[in-house]
């Protein structure tokens, strides 16, 4: 039988770099070579070749609802017959304001971009705007995006390839982006001490699901937050794959802390290419062309992500049942695991929180970037492939999280469960 996947890589690899549009996709870091894929409902997706997997990927996340979900879907065609792009304002950015103001406290005022990239660069240039200030702290294992600055020991993509920077990225772009070690608030205060009055904000997953996923330790939000007021340096949450995963209000509403900025990613858009940053009003009027800090988009807005983002956003809040699903299939797939690696004296650990969860193959306990990369990355690999040939589609990397979806059931998390148990015997 011809296998249409490699066809297409043969193809791809002579006109594209890697074969792919984004390295993850590659499958370096598993082994083997990717599958292509045609068409996505509910929580399945089904490859160039016919063959069916359930999906723990979501198009990294934000298919929270299941693929192509008939109302989602619907919106979006509406829209289309209307037009593809304006270049102008609509009502739908409008209301996607009114709606994320009106769901995340934190934000009063937000402006509509096309990428969680492109909505992190522009939150920073604002907190630099605002502040006066030119140096940033991140954390280490924390992605943050491709541009310049945040290549610095970043995660996702650039954690799974072992490249801790990017070639190509001036020392001058990232001379002023600090680094501190998640979980560990010593270590920010030191960065606040040799740097005094030159930090403009403090960017942080607060889940840190780019390098599995990793959770805050009690507090340690908090006391970022009253260090940041402390200092007068903006707190930003880089949302991206928490908003409106862990809630209506996203981790911050989990953890009860306000940050001045956040971020958020393709969720908005339920899929389609869109972010967002938002923030404080006085923060926010900082961007032009109201004030002086300059960030333009022709696609930023585009009617008919807006209206695929509407048409999601809306569902869950008349529907916030959602989410208790979605923790409880999220506590069933943790548990199932610990049980296991506890049942069988597996080198493995879990974390999660929510409907994220991610299994790292070492027994220590993952708190940040040095105890992430502890992990067996060849065992992963091995687990992945075990997975893949039993219609399970995983993220192809150790260090990204499993997503599930409202259209996931219990049996799923228990035929999962049964596989995964299959690798060891």
């Amino acid at each position: 039988m011809q296998n249409h996947s490699e066809t297409l890589f043969d193809r791809a690899v002579q006109k594209i770099p890697g074969g792919v549009n984004s390295p993850v996709r590659a499958f370096q870091a598993v082994g083997g070579r990717p599958r292509f894929m045609a068409k996505a409902t509910q929580q399945h997706i089904w490859d160039v070749d016919g063959r069916q997997y359930t999906d723990y990927v979501g198009s990294w996340g934000p298919m929270i609802l299941g693929h192509n979900h008939p109302v989602i879907r619907q919106a979006a065609v509406h829209a289309a017959q209307s037009g593809l792009s304006f270049g102008a304002a609509t009502p739908a950015e409008v209301e996607m304001a009114e709606l994320i103001c009106g769901l995340v406290p934190s934000v009063e005022m937000v402006r509509m971009v096309n990428s969680g990239t492109e909505a992190v660069m522009s939150a920073l240039r604002v907190a630099r705007g605002f502040t006066g200030r030119d140096k940033i702290i991140k954390f280490e294992g924390c992605y943050h995006g491709h541009c310049d600055a945040m290549l610095v020991k970043a995660g996702s993509g650039v954690m799974t390839a072992g490249v801790p920077d990017s070639a190509g990225v001036p020392e001058g772009c990232a001379k002023d982006t600090l680094t501190a070690r998640y979980n560990d608030l010593e270590s920010v205060k030191k960065l606040f001490a040799e740097f005094p009055r030159q930090i403009a904000a403090v960017i942080i997953e607060p889940v840190a699901a780019n390098m599995g996923v990793v959770t805050p330790k009690d507090n340690f939000l908090q006391d970022l937050r009253e260090l940041c007021t402390k200092e007068n340096a903006l707190l930003i949450f880089d949302e991206v794959i928490t908003g409106f995963r862990l809630g209506l209000s996203g981790a911050q509403g989990l953890f009860g802390v306000a940050p001045d900025l956040t971020t958020f990613g393709k969720i908005v858009g339920a899929g389609m290419p869109v972010g967002a940053y938002g923030g404080r009003k006085e923060i926010m009027e900082m961007v032009s062309p109201v004030g002086a800090v300059y960030q333009a988009g022709t696609l930023s807005g585009n009617p008919v992500a807006m209206a695929a983002g509407l048409a999601q956003l809306n569902l869950l809040v008349e529907h916030p049942e959602v989410y208790d699903h979605l923790f409880a299939l999220g506590e069933h797939l943790r548990n199932g695991l610990k049980q296991m690696i506890q049942c069988h004296d597996l080198p493995c650990t879990v974390t999660g929180v929510g409907s994220l969860a991610c299994l790292f193959f070492t027994k220590e306990a993952v708190t940040d970037y040095q105890t992430a990369k502890s992990s067996d990355t060849a065992a992963f690999g091995a687990y992945f492939r075990h997975m893949l040939e039993h219609g399970i589609y995983l993220a192809p990397s150790q260090f990204e999280a499993v997503f599930l979806s409202n259209a996931h059931t219990m049996k799923d998390i228990d035929f999962l469960l049964h596989t995964a148990e299959g690798f060891w015997d």
